[in-house]
């Protein structure tokens, strides 16, 4: 799998820490070429730094997902950089605060939906418009648990989830025959910053949520990004239009 991804550009949006963090650096590990976006531009600078500092290529460009300006220019640094997109990781996502869906403020379902679902279509928008031009690509959108199932107290979360399995098979059976395959991961939860400030905020129902998993655990990063890899690989050349889920057994029950 490895030798399949070495020399490809691949953009990781959300790559400023958790999941796109980690997988930005297990794909610079693999040789990709690997091209950050993030609103944080601290963090994002600093994945950045760590992937040159280990002896690889990386590039980062501050950006927000829900803006259909920011994501153009984006995708035009990159062709300007380095000529081609071969893959897209579309991780950029927000978890809004719980709360019962009438309880929920608009303000809440706006936040949310501009990242998790404008943001995942734009980024798709544009690359996949790049994809069909050179003759191909890879895209993996992160979906969630939550867009399989629903999600008590995180309706829009899980609302928005959801969309993106939608955007995902849909998008998948338009390109299939112009080369660009189009899969979703969907983790249950997983230890990142956004989990382990759910822990110290709501440590009751997060021991709830660890308990309800078979495995007895959360995810870990490295694990969802393993996945990304492959599915990003040629090992998974006939698989498009697929949600990938990584949970432990959640799903199962």
């Amino acid at each position: 799998m490895s030798e399949t991804l070495r020399d490809k550009i691949v953009l990781v949006t959300g790559g400023a820490s958790g999941i796109g963090r980690v997988t930005a650096y297990a794909l610079a590990q693999v040789g990709a070429v690997v091209a950050l976006a993030d609103v944080d531009e601290a963090g994002g600078a600093e994945t950045a730094q760590v992937i040159q500092e280990r002896g690889g290529q990386a590039l980062f460009v501050p950006t927000d997902v829900g803006n259909a300006a920011a994501v153009q220019s984006l995708i035009t640094q990159i062709i300007s950089q380095y000529g081609r997109l071969d893959c897209a990781f579309n991780n950029a996502g927000v978890e809004g605060l719980p709360n019962r869906t009438a309880d929920a403020t608009e303000a809440d379902f706006d936040h949310i939906m501009r990242v998790n679902l404008k943001g995942v279509w734009l980024c798709m928008k544009y690359e996949i418009q790049q994809m069909v031009a050179q003759g191909g690509g890879a895209i993996v959108n992160t979906a969630s648990v939550a867009g399989l199932l629903g999600a008590h107290s995180l309706p829009i979360y899980a609302a928005s989830k959801h969309a993106v399995v939608g955007l995902t098979k849909s998008a998948a059976i338009e390109y299939a025959k112009k080369g660009v395959r189009i899969n979703a991961v969907c983790p249950t939860v997983t230890r990142t910053p956004m989990i382990e400030r759910g822990l110290a905020a709501i440590p009751e129902f997060m021991e709830a949520a660890r308990r309800a998993i078979p495995m007895q655990r959360f995810g870990e990063p490295e694990e969802i990004a393993a996945a990304v890899l492959w599915l990003f690989s040629d090992d998974a050349r006939f698989i498009t239009g697929t949600t990938l889920t990584i949970d432990g057994g959640f799903t199962a029950q």
